[in-house]
């Protein structure tokens, strides 16, 4: 048994599960708070470190690819302060820091885990109902069914068609990007059988984000979504895989024509893509 309890948050290890719980402090992130607790099997587990600091350590662990579907969809691009797979560790709990890092490396090494990809999520994902406003929009999924309203935001060309509804069956994808300086973010829901989407400002089954508090809390929602559809590397889902992947790099390829996606963003869109793949 190996515990470290901060203000960041309290992790807790009994050979079988990490169990992460966010801190009340300010400082937690807000998509961290709304999480809640995290209770990762060490199956999921590829690696831990700690990081001392003269100011404060980092204790992180390291899932599994495709572990996890919120690390699945956000692809690397969670700001630091909504991964809650990070820990803010204050100097006089460097000891008990290092204490739990070799608990954990010595069970993944008792256990002897598996710690390449995953062929499916080891994780549930978000709890569901859940609803969040951001951006020109609201998203609400009840685990069956996802419906986006608009707002005073929407562009009328948007808007003018009136609320969305679907249901997971009717879903291809769910991807999320967050606004990156002045270039916006979205969250996406790609149709089955749906030609190449617009830009998030026009798309009907999109909701642009503008980088404000609430949005890293559609990362949340587009989880809870994927962990409903087909894993990227389930046996069976490699049928449509050519055709979804010259349509996704089609798409991003549109995206960054039209300016929406600078060539940073295009370039590490456009490895995800073919990561999944």
């Amino acid at each position: 048994m190996a515990e470290i309890i901060q203000k960041d948050g309290t992790w807790t290890f009994d050979g079988d599960t990490v169990r992460i719980v966010p801190g009340r402090d300010k400082g937690v992130g807000l998509l961290r708070q709304t999480l809640g607790e995290v209770a990762v099997p060490l199956g999921a587990v590829a690696g831990v470190s700690f990081e001392p600091g003269r100011k404060a350590g980092r204790l992180r662990l390291r899932l599994r690819d495709g572990a996890d579907p919120l690390l699945q969809v956000t692809g690397g691009r969670l700001p630091e302060a909504s991964d809650p797979y990070r820990l803010t560790v204050e100097p006089d709990r460097t000891g008990v820091a290092e204490y739990f890092v070799d608990e954990v490396r010595a069970a993944l090494l008792l256990e002897q885990v598996e710690t390449g990809a995953a062929r499916e999520y080891l994780l549930p994902g978000p709890a569901v109902p859940i609803t969040v406003g951001a951006g020109d929009g609201t998203v609400a999924f009840d685990g069956d069914r996802v419906a986006l309203e608009w707002n005073w935001k929407t562009e009328e060309a948007k808007s003018s068609g009136g609320p969305r509804e679907f249901r997971i069956g009717d879903l291809r994808s769910v991807e999320w990007f967050p606004a990156v300086g002045l270039e916006n973010g979205w969250i996406r829901f790609a149709l089955a059988g749906s030609p190449a989407a617009p830009a998030p400002k026009y798309d009907p089954y999109a909701v642009e984000l503008f980088g404000f508090r609430k949005d890293p809390l559609m990362a949340l929602v587009a989880a809870a979504v994927a962990v409903r559809l087909p894993h990227p590397a389930a046996p069976g889902a490699a049928a449509e895989d050519h055709d979804s992947l010259l349509r996704r790099l089609r798409e991003l390829g549109e995206l960054h024509q039209a300016g929406v996606l600078t060539g940073e963003e295009f370039t590490a869109a456009k490895q995800a893509v073919l990561r999944r793949f």
